[in-house]
């Protein structure tokens, strides 16, 4: 399979909060997309992993992915070690992905920006000649990092007003984590743990809203590159400055 954009992330739903709509977006417009989960999210407070997974494959149906798979990396104890970064070279080489999303590199939870590493030089590692994975080498044309749990200044945003609507509902496949039942709300009033996913949901529809506005439109994902980024046409640009 050759993939014109593929989403890495820890954990299931990740992708859905940080890019689910410019995923969405991507496929309307005919690209082939696909999201990599390093983790089945077996660690959670919440729900299970069969669980999860139906989550996850109900999602990737609305946002309309080509292929999902899961790596199995261990949740919570993600580490950027030499065979997590070959299952990942090896997904890249089978996936092919002209684009890939990652996380920010920066994170409150460790397996976030562990995950950033090991997607960024699993990418790097797939295009070695000489390294013995299965595949021929490859290596994805463009990497872009998702920004949105970062208090950081993104390189551009992407609007996606016309699919949020779809965003809201995959994110929502996720009962478990988000809707979950009132006696798994006792226990964790108990453990007196801090669980930060009741307001989750709502908070990054925020920051859709939020970054919406600042391109003059209703809802947006934000992203950065670490390269400069060419135009062609500056007379065309969007985006009113005055």
């Amino acid at each position: 399979m050759t993939l014109d954009l593929l989403a890495i992330a820890a954990h299931p739903d990740d992708v859905e909060l940080t890019c689910g709509g410019t995923l969405l977006k991507a496929a309307q417009a005919g690209y082939k997309t696909g999201i990599l989960d390093l983790t089945r999210g077996e660690m959670g407070t919440r729900g299970d992993v069969e669980t999860r997974r139906r989550e996850a494959a109900a999602a990737a149906r609305i946002l309309r992915v080509r292929h999902r798979e899961s790596l199995g990396l261990p949740d919570a104890r993600l580490a950027a070690d030499e065979k997590s970064k070959h299952a990942v070279a090896r997904a890249i080489r089978a996936l092919r992905p002209h684009c890939v999303i990652l996380p920010y590199w920066e994170a409150r939870h460790p397996d976030h920006y562990t995950a950033s590493q090991l997607g960024y030089e699993g990418c790097f590692l797939a295009g070695l000649k000489r390294l013995a994975l299965d595949g021929e080498p490859f290596r994805p044309f463009k990497i872009l990092y998702t920004t949105a749990y970062a208090p950081v200044r993104p390189t551009f945003v992407v609007d996606i007003t016309r699919q949020f609507a779809g965003r809201a509902r995959a994110i929502a496949c996720y009962a478990s984590q988000f809707q979950p039942r009132g006696m798994e709300r006792k226990k964790e009033r108990k453990s007196k743990v801090h669980i930060p996913l009741d307001r989750l949901s709502d908070h990054m529809d925020l920051l859709a809203r939020h970054y919406g506005e600042m391109i003059g439109v209703r809802y947006g994902e934000p992203f950065l590159v670490k390269e400069l980024m060419r135009v062609e046409d500056v007379v065309r640009l969007s985006v009113r400055s005055i």
